[in-house]
């Protein structure tokens, strides 16, 4: 879960009986991997190793800075291959938040930078150049470290934005509608490459190819387009290839795919093809771009999380979508065709192979009460509980078209690399049950 997200995961069993996970007789089953994921052994040997080993600073010539500096290297090159890139493109971030807001303070200072020397000032009084604001185009369904920037930019004044409202269609930002709302001033476009509650996969290649044709008839006359993905629910997913998707930047956050709580943001040929900006000034690490003292054993955990991506992604991802189908499956055959709305089904849009959004259809089944009264399941009711008893349903959903009431119903069911069948089995069992306490007069529902 990146910084910022607000997730409301519900634990509690219901019926008012104040249970442990210790008073279970069988353990909790967690479905909740969109949200965060446990670290691989493989990632803990890692950080242990860099620990005991790598303790020096990495700026030091003796044996433990010097190891802590090949550490760095091989992170560093591990995590560019995983998306696609040169070590040279990859800067450490303390995670996802950090880098989408890096991008967006570097945008906003390209722009001043670029705009003033641009064709279109010199048709424009100076006073009107003065009060030319960088535009960002981003989607309506943005993780809230790329939302709430842009509305602090425009609230303070220093930028304007459009938000392009996802299809009721398809769930998804559409390549015309993004391009659509360009303007002269506009300096960057930033589309998440998977939503995190939806699990819907933008179109990031395509509106990258459009990008650089726009940019190309932009020449001389107004500021490079920017362009930005946020993939953090993508990686280790689905096949992440910075050259296939084109994009400037793209946001790699650690514990999203079972590594520590620590990002990277790519940036293609950093203040070469495309500016950054640093936010913070110190010692110089990073090249200047992100200085302070390297997190080496967090680094040296994201390197390992990166390298079993590479070496795995496949097997991850057909294990996950194997997994998610059964559970759907399950759900149907549990509850029936008329009591299950899949919030996560979108014609001829592809969605990320371990993300089931489902709402169990009921006037007394809001999804918070559902989950609250599960006694194995450990779930959420996604990224959007904007009050402290999260009884608003998701925006989230409601910008893809649900309905209301369909969406107060929804449960957010992600699962992981290990989720079994027979788990499945368990919490939709589990789920079965919740719904009987919920509604006692409601003759049951087929669990075989």
């Amino acid at each position: 879960m990146q910084v910022g997200e607000n997730t409301c995961i519900i634990t509690a069993s219901g019926d008012g009986v104040n249970e442990t996970e210790n008073d279970l007789p069988h353990k909790r089953i967690y479905m909740d991997y969109n949200a965060t994921t446990p670290l691989e052994p493989e990632v803990i040997e890692a950080v242990t190793e860099a620990m005991k080993e790598a303790w020096g600073n990495p700026s030091s010539t003796y044996e433990p800075g010097r190891k802590a500096k090949e550490i760095l290297d091989w992170s560093r090159t591990a995590v560019a291959c995983m998306v696609g890139g040169k070590p040279d493109d990859i800067i450490f971030t303390s995670g996802g938040t950090e880098a989408n807001n890096l991008v967006f303070h570097t945008a906003v200072n390209y722009f001043k930078d670029t705009w003033k020397n641009s064709g279109q000032n010199s048709l424009s009084a100076d006073r009107d150049a003065k009060r030319s604001l960088p535009h960002f185009i981003i989607s309506n369904v943005e993780h809230d470290s790329v939302k709430l920037v842009v509305e602090k930019l425009q609230k303070d004044g220093k930028g304007e934005v459009t938000f392009v409202p996802v299809s009721k269609v398809s769930g998804r930002a559409e390549v015309e509608d993004v391009i659509s709302a360009v303007r002269p001033t506009t300096c960057l476009v930033s589309v998440m490459m998977a939503n995190n509650e939806t699990g819907v996969i933008m179109p990031i290649s395509e509106i990258g190819e459009r990008l650089k044709v726009l940019n190309q008839s932009r020449k001389g006359k107004f500021p490079r387009i920017l362009f930005h993905t946020d993939a953090a629910q993508a990686i280790g997913k689905v096949h992440v290839d910075v050259e296939e998707l084109g994009v400037d930047y793209l946001t790699i956050v650690g514990h999203k795919f079972y590594g520590p709580r620590i990002g990277a943001l790519y940036v293609r040929g950093p203040a070469v093809e495309s500016p950054l900006f640093p936010m913070f000034f110190g010692g110089g690490q990073e090249r200047n771009f992100r200085p302070g003292t390297e997190n080496t054993p967090m680094i040296a955990g994201l390197g390992k999380a990166a390298e079993l991506v590479t070496q795995n992604l496949e097997a991850y991802k057909d294990h996950m979508k194997m997994v998610r189908d059964y559970l759907e499956e399950r759900l149907m055959d549990a509850f029936g065709k008329q009591r299950i709305h899949f919030n996560s089904h979108f014609e001829d849009t592809d969605v990320l192979p371990n993300t089931c959004n489902v709402s169990i259809i009921g006037p007394s089944l809001q999804g918070r009460k559902v989950l609250f009264r599960c006694r194995r399941l450990l779930a959420s009711v996604g990224a959007a509980c904007h009050s402290d008893k999260c009884d608003k349903p998701s925006h989230i959903l409601l910008s893809c078209g649900i309905s209301y009431e369909i969406a107060s119903c929804a449960v957010r069911l992600s699962v992981g690399r290990a989720t079994t069948k027979e788990e499945v089995d368990v919490i939709v069992k589990d789920l079965v049950q919740a719904v009987a306490r919920l509604e006692p007069c409601n003759p049951g529902t087929d669990v075989r």
